[in-house]
């Protein structure tokens, strides 16, 4: 088969993805704008594309069996170009890394790390054990709320738990996880969940029914001395009410890794918002990056490469999303 990995964010995969597929394959790597008359044809010959990016102003694969997303996220995929014979997948594997980041970040808050270093370095033993002045609080008397208890979600909550703090959750689907998750919620009554805890974490993909879901109500209704986190999309929390929660001191912090603007090439600059969320001393701003690790890498190259198979033995791919 021939299989298109198009444009950067899909080359990322190619190194050593040959060796992972049973048989002989054509593996093309193909720019993002597909300028050339000539990377336009190989790409309307495509049986599998690997990429982030399908719409009407690309050209249409004539026999196309696979678009494999390399992640989770498919807002990028106008689904209706496909036609009814190509199967659309994703693929996750990057749970992990996402936690790890998540009480990474959680932890900085209580384990001053960084400013202890510092002062020490200058003579000043400020977090001495026995002196009154730098007790620090505990990440594990805290509760955390996860908005969304799928792949990422589960993930932060296990590690939430053996943190010692209260798991609470809201999702569409019931939650049947009574050895982690203390307090479950409908995900339409997720507002009732956000004054009972001190965190705030978003993991939601943005689809129908999500965008601009946590608004300026919700954090209305968090405490003042709340944290939120999104690592799920930037779209499903609306952009002026976060800032203004921010600015006016309606929660304490924030931590956003998910955007609302992206740069058009990997070396470009530019902010990610609209609003100066650059301004503000009560935000942590990473550029979209708590998923990504050679871990998340490798297991999303086996992920693709499994459905690779499944397609050539004329099998269903698994992680189908429906169009």
């Amino acid at each position: 088969m021939k299989i298109i990995f198009h444009g950067a964010n899909a080359s990322t995969f190619y190194p050593g993805f040959a060796d992972l597929l049973n048989g002989q394959h054509d593996l093309i790597q193909l720019p993002d704008a597909l300028t050339e008359p000539s990377d336009q044809k190989v790409y309307q010959a495509a049986d599998v594309i690997i990429g982030i990016k399908f719409n009407g102003d690309l050209p249409k694969p004539a026999s196309l069996k696979l678009y494999q997303v390399p992640g989770a996220g498919y807002d990028g995929i106008a689904t209706a170009e496909l036609s009814d014979s190509t199967y659309l997948c994703n693929c996750f594997g990057h749970e992990v890394a996402i936690a790890e980041y998540a009480m990474a970040a959680l932890l900085s808050r209580h384990v001053p790390l960084v400013d202890a270093d510092q002062r020490l370095r200058k003579g000043d033993w400020k977090y001495w054990a026995g002196g009154p002045s730098g007790v620090r609080t505990e990440l594990g008397s805290t509760r955390i709320g996860i908005i969304g208890y799928g792949h990422i979600g589960k993930e932060i909550a296990r590690r939430a738990k053996a943190f010692g703090m209260t798991v609470h959750a809201a999702n569409r689907s019931a939650i049947n996880d009574p050895a982690v998750v203390d307090q479950s919620y409908a995900l339409s009554d997720f507002g009732k969940m956000l004054p009972h805890v001190d965190v705030v974490v978003n993991t939601l993909p943005l689809a129908t029914g999500t965008v601009g879901l946590i608004g300026s109500e919700a954090f209305a209704q968090m405490q003042a001395h709340a944290v939120f986190m999104n690592v799920g999309r930037g779209g499903v929390v609306d952009e002026d009410a976060l800032y203004q929660a921010l600015k006016n001191n309606q929660i304490a912090h924030a931590f956003i890794d998910t955007w609302y603007i992206y740069p058009n090439a990997p070396t470009a600059m530019t902010q990610p918002a609209h609003n100066p969320f650059q301004d503000l001393s009560n935000i942590t701003m990473t550029p979209h990056m708590s998923g990504w690790t050679h871990g998340t890498i490798a297991r999303r190259k086996q992920a693709m490469a499994d459905n690779i198979n499944l397609i050539a033995q004329g099998q269903e791919p698994i992680n189908q999303v429906a169009k």
